[in-house]
């Protein structure tokens, strides 16, 4: 009987010929992934890590990224309890302030490979879905028992199927596709599901697949996840820790999909979501001319090199308006660096953009670029929620990396295939 992806990955990892929708599972995730958060993680075991210590010193994947540098005493004494926390247990995978975005960082070093299953104490651990993981994120007391256990379980989700054809438009990217299809499915239209990306997926390179299997928990899904083509495997090719794809897993032909959407990448054009729901989603043309006073571009969702070039030329060296601030906010050091050998930052900074250290500065709303009352922000990040950037009195509106190039020159939300040359 024919199985979906997530079917036949856990029945794998399960020890089982087979699983169905409903069944409950216990695995052996081959990563759990956290970040800042891992010092309330370990705050809640310290007796029994004194007495069992942790399960598997591979296992864990520890990313300082949240709010670094530190911005305070109490911040830092998070960050000391964490390295004190490695340094005890022997844990191989350790990335400390500076290294990049929990996610960025996970799939350049290869940590996420075809087939595995990957769980994190955040939301948007759901990316690794771009190179064929099960990923998902799950809570800190869930991360505190795979820390101390190595297992945890699972329920076996019903699957939804997008089938892509086609190529995206000049100007438009995979934010404005993902954007489309969470304000077309709804913030929880997927929920508790896997949502599988097949059909002509070669026309979206990887850094694309991330963008999009990074929002998937945004329309509710457990998970997103890609099918496995060369792009994938050149990719982890360049990563190095990935072991190849020798474990990648397609869905069989037949399986059992909740629902089938087929979507034709040449009918989307640039969106919008307006603050307050990431699924509120509006053409650029009917925000045209809202006035903004920030703009961020980076993040985990649009912090890649490729959505740094896009926005440089776009702006192509001319000034953004006078009184919006652009900042912008590499998701690794990695793209930091060829971001700044290329020539890109340098590009930017001449048009008046603001480089921010790797990290997930602004997007949480804790440090580095948050708003003030009455302010207006046009975001690439992954979410618009009220008081994501500090406060609950500023607007956050979302779009792609072209959009936001196009609103700092306008000084307005603009539609960048209007602006360009």
């Amino acid at each position: 009987m024919a199985e979906t992806f997530v079917q036949k990955v856990l029945a794998r990892a399960a020890g089982r010929d087979r699983v169905d929708v409903g069944d409950i599972v216990t695995v052996h995730p081959r990563r759990l992934l956290t970040h800042d958060n891992t010092a309330a993680i370990i705050a809640k075991i310290g007796p029994e890590l004194d007495r069992w210590g942790v399960a598997d010193p591979e296992q864990p994947v520890i990313v300082l990224d949240h709010v670094t540098p530190a911005k305070d005493t109490a911040t830092a004494a998070a960050h000391q309890a964490v390295r004190a926390f490695v340094t005890r247990f022997g844990l191989t995978h350790f990335y400390d302030v500076g290294r990049g975005i929990c996610h960025q960082v996970v799939l350049e070093e290869g940590l996420a490979a075809p087939g595995d299953i990957v769980v994190g104490s955040d939301s948007h651990t759901c990316s690794y879905g771009a190179v064929g993981a099960l990923a998902t994120g799950i809570d800190r007391t869930e991360a505190a028992a795979v820390l101390l256990t190595g297992r945890t379980w699972l329920k076996v989700p019903p699957s939804v199927r997008i089938t892509l054809a086609g190529s995206l438009p000049e100007a438009v990217t995979a934010k404005d596709l993902i954007l489309t299809l969470i304000g077309r499915l709804g913030a929880d239209g997927a929920a508790y599901r896997v949502v599988e990306f097949g059909g002509e997926i070669g026309a979206l390179p990887v850094a694309d697949r991330i963008t999009i299997a990074n929002m998937g928990v945004e329309m509710g899904a457990k998970a997103a996840v890609f099918e496995v083509d060369e792009a994938t495997r050149s990719f982890l090719d360049a990563s190095p820790l990935a072991p190849g794809d020798g474990s990648a897993v397609d869905a069989d032909v037949g399986a059992e999909y909740e629902s089938i959407h087929e979507v034709d990448l040449g009918t989307i054009a640039p969106v919008v979501a307006r603050p307050g729901r990431v699924d509120d989603v509006i053409a650029v043309s009917e925000a045209a001319g809202t006035g903004v006073d920030q703009v961020l571009l980076g993040t985990c969702t649009n912090g890649r090199l490729e959505d740094l070039h896009a926005a440089a030329a776009l702006l192509d060296g001319r000034p953004i308006a006078a009184g919006v601030r652009l900042l912008v906010l590499p998701a690794s050091r990695r793209v930091f660096e060829a971001a700044a050998q290329d020539g890109t930052l340098a590009a930017l900074s001449r048009s008046g953009a603001t480089v921010l250290p790797p990290g997930c500065g602004p997007c949480l709303g804790a440090h580095l670029g948050v708003l003030a009352p009455g302010e207006v922000c046009l975001s690439t990040a992954n979410r618009n929620f009220r008081g994501r950037m500090g406060t609950p009195e500023a607007d956050i509106w979302l779009g792609g990396p072209t959009t936001a190039a196009a609103t700092a020159l306008a000084g307005v939300i603009a539609d960048p295939r209007e602006v360009q040359r």
